[in-house]
């Protein structure tokens, strides 16, 4: 849980590598966003990888808000809001998001995130509510 917090305290002041600290050096990232924005699923696997994704998506003004985790020992649940606001237009939109993170030795091995929290949470076998 503790990393998981130290990546989204991370993550939301664009802090790459902070992030890349509580990712493991063969992490596999599944971004629901990229695939949403680009129309084709897409994989980051490894910190450089990673790298690539965070700067495409910082380009943005991006916040994750997670407002519920589930621990489940190895791997985490967590659903929220992520907040974005184009650099070049302004305009600023809000998405509900859920991801799940696999974790071995405190470090993140995959993440897969979603744009509706009830995938994250029936891919983990679990229900809303």
């Amino acid at each position: 849980m503790e990393a998981l917090k130290r990546g989204l305290e991370a993550y939301n002041r664009r802090d790459i590598e902070g992030l890349l600290e509580v990712l493991a050096p063969e992490v596999e990232w599944h971004p629901a966003l990229m695939e949403s924005l680009r129309g084709t699923a897409a994989v980051y696997r490894g910190h450089e990888a990673v790298r690539e994704l965070l700067q495409d998506l910082l380009l943005d003004d991006f916040s994750a808000e997670v407002t519920e985790v589930r621990d489940l020992g190895e791997r985490v649940v967590a659903t929220g809001r992520l907040r974005i606001r184009g650099k070049a237009s302004g305009a600023e939109t809000e998405s509900p998001m859920g991801f799940v993170a696999d974790f071995k030795n405190g470090k993140a091995t995959l993440i897969r995130t979603y744009l509706d929290p009830k995938q994250a949470l029936e891919a983990v076998g679990l229900r809303d509510g």
